[in-house]
């Protein structure tokens, strides 16, 4: 899952945050408080020029990722953070939409909606906290976990990551490929989403990045994406911390004014 467990667990499946939108809900200080410290990101542009990602002081940008589905992803190391500890914020045409922080096992230790003004974090107690390591070991990992959103709502997260044994090769950089469940629900256990799907994993960078899933919500409604890597840019090349994405956005316009149109 963009698990960024967070991505996985987040765009990204994804979070609490998206369910909170979606109902409407309103935020008073805790949203002033989460836009304050947005500012604290740093994108510089020039005439001409996609602006520049640069995270915050006392974090390293690690390389750029240019996905499918108009994203782009910029993945970080902070030095206050725990050993194993990484970041990533994502850019859409819209801007800044997601931030995460994963651990050494990829569990979703935080994520952050800034449009939104909403964080959900990691509940320490769980039944089977993700894990990576036990992933690489065995082929499977089964998760059972709970986050808490900002807003006070806690959610549920249930299912699994298998390894497939397919290995491919996206623009120099050796993934595995995965295949994903995940189903969250609500404090009182009704559905909110179900998602599932394909996904990759990177051992040399220990963590997942997207891929082509399915989800459906409560509603009923039912939704195809695909979030997979395209272009991986490391520090000197060009490219590097671009916030502008590259693939599949004049279809993803497309699909938006389609919406519009029909609504």
């Amino acid at each position: 899952m963009t698990h960024d467990r967070a991505t996985r667990h987040a765009p990204p499946r994804r979070s609490g945050c998206d369910q909170a939108v979606a109902r409407g809900d309103s935020r008073g200080p805790a949203v002033l408080a989460l836009l304050a410290w947005a500012t604290a990101w740093t994108l510089t542009a020039l005439p001409g020029q996609a602006a520049t990602f640069t995270p915050p002081a006392g974090c390293a940008l690690q390389m750029t990722v240019q996905n499918r589905g108009c994203t782009v992803s910029q993945y970080y190391l902070c030095e206050a953070d725990p050993e194993g500890h990484q970041r990533s914020a994502i850019f859409g045409m819209d801007g800044l939409s997601h931030l995460s922080t994963i651990d050494a096992e990829t569990r979703w230790i935080e994520s952050r909606n800034p449009q939104a003004g909403l964080s959900d974090t990691l509940v320490e107690e769980a039944e089977n906290h993700a894990s990576f390591s036990t992933l690489l070991e065995t082929g499977r990992d089964d998760f059972d976990f709970w986050t808490l959103s900002s807003d006070g709502m806690r959610l549920h997260h249930q299912g699994h990551d298998i390894l497939t044994g397919e290995t491919v090769e996206v623009d120099g950089q050796p993934l595995e490929r995965t295949r994903f469940q995940l189903t969250t629900r609500s404090e009182n256990g009704e559905i909110l989403i179900e998602r599932q799907g394909q996904q990759f994993i990177s051992r040399e960078f220990g963590r997942f990045f997207g891929g082509v899933e399915t989800s459906t919500d409560w509603t009923g409604a039912r939704r195809e994406t695909n979030d997979s890597p395209v272009l991986f840019t490391f520090q000197g090349e060009a490219g590097f911390g671009d916030t502008t994405p590259q693939f599949d956005c004049d279809q993803l316009m497309t699909q938006i004014l389609q919406e519009r149109a029909a609504s």
